[in-house]
């Protein structure tokens, strides 16, 4: 069997990058031309919206501890792998995520009352997709790659140059529906992203155990071609996910974004990560901040680094008071609102079971 064409994936030895971990510039042919426009301004509005992000992820983790929010799975240390591609996409282009991505539902406008209903448990679905055109939340390991794949063909068919943007984990890459989604996703050349956030751990499995390759290999196989990108440099990942959006646009079809970065909290608020991996790990990964990496890529810019720290403070000190007030308020459903949905029009045998249950909580009510 031949090898895959080098050309159908970058990165492979080195991954894609333009800001050094000293916030110094390095020259990149690849991402260099889709920079262009990003000034001063432009770097710090990205820095704000990672600041944002990352406290939006350490208030819910508190609030679970402190009783207010049942689950919660962490992205610290990925805010530069959401916020880049995040900023490149159009409000009209859909996201179709995990769990994990808060950076994504945060930037696309969610409602923070809609968002902590979710964690909480109080909703399954949390907010209305088509109001901020991002699918909810997805638990079932890479389903979501099938949904965003089905939603570009359709794209597609009615003429339409919005993407779908599918976000996962490394682990998901072993699951069949990804692979499933990289083989319609090439034969009908549709206009989706796939954006693996390598985080180093499929819960508790190094990535090596998966796969003894670069995960950015894999979708050259179904000739889809890759970008194995630092996902911890946000101008990196804007750039990469610029150019993947302007050829899903414009014809070309689907490309994968392999996004190499770190979790470093637990997989969820129920897990214990120092039972599989140590500390100097994590202590390598946080030298590589991508929120540090562009402070200091601003000073050597010479912004104003008193300024922007304020700002960044500020909104993200509104945003945690927002979430926390959402969280502590918000109301659980009623006992039917289960049957609430399920169809467009609900069904005789539908409201039969809503009666039925209706009664029967009645009758628990009743014994209390």
């Amino acid at each position: 069997m031949p090898a895959p064409d080098p050309q159908l994936a970058l990165g492979l030895d080195h991954p894609l990058r333009v800001l050094d971990l000293d916030g110094s510039r390095l020259p990149s042919d690849v991402l260099d031309p889709h920079l262009t426009d990003i000034d001063e301004t432009a770097l710090t509005n990205l820095y704000v919206d990672m600041v944002r992000v990352r406290r939006l992820d350490t208030e819910a983790f508190a609030l679970t501890r402190q009783g207010h929010l049942v689950l919660w799975p962490p992205l610290l240390g990925q805010e530069a792998a959401q916020v880049g591609p995040a900023r490149a996409l159009r409000q009209s282009d859909w996201v179709f995520g995990s769990y994990r991505e808060h950076g994504f539902a945060l930037l696309k406008g969610v409602d923070l009352a809609e968002f902590a209903r979710v964690w909480k448990a109080y909703a399954h679905g949390g907010w209305d997709p088509h109001e901020i055109t991002m699918a909810p939340a997805q638990i079932i390991i890479g389903a979501q790659s099938l949904h965003a794949t089905g939603f570009a063909m359709a794209s597609k068919m009615d003429e339409s140059d919005d993407v779908a943007l599918a976000c996962f984990g490394d682990g998901a890459t072993s699951e069949g529906d990804v692979n499933e989604a990289l083989v319609w996703a090439s034969a009908f050349q549709a206009p989706v992203v796939f954006l693996c956030q390598n985080n180093q751990y499929a819960i508790s499995e190094l990535v090596r155990v998966q796969s003894g390759t670069p995960l950015a290999l894999r979708p050259t196989g179904f000739g889809i071609p890759s970008m194995r990108v630092d996902g911890n440099d946000v101008l990196a990942m804007h750039a990469a996910a610029r150019i993947a959006f302007e050829r899903a646009r414009s014809g070309g079809g689907p490309t994968f974004i392999e996004a190499v970065t770190y979790r470093r909290g637990p997989h969820t608020t129920t897990d214990d990560p120092k039972r599989y991996r140590d500390e100097a790990e994590v202590e390598a990964w946080t030298a590589k901040d991508p929120i540090e990496r562009v402070e200091r890529a601003l000073a050597a810019m010479g912004a104003n680094m008193d300024a922007v720290r304020e700002e960044a403070r500020i909104r993200a000190d509104e945003l945690a008071k927002e979430l926390r007030h959402a969280a502590e308020h918000a109301e659980p459903p009623t006992v039917d609102s289960i049957f609430d949905h399920v169809y467009a029009q609900p069904t005789k045998r539908l409201e039969r079971q809503r009666a039925e249950h209706r009664a029967f909580a009645a009758s628990i009510e009743g014994i209390r």
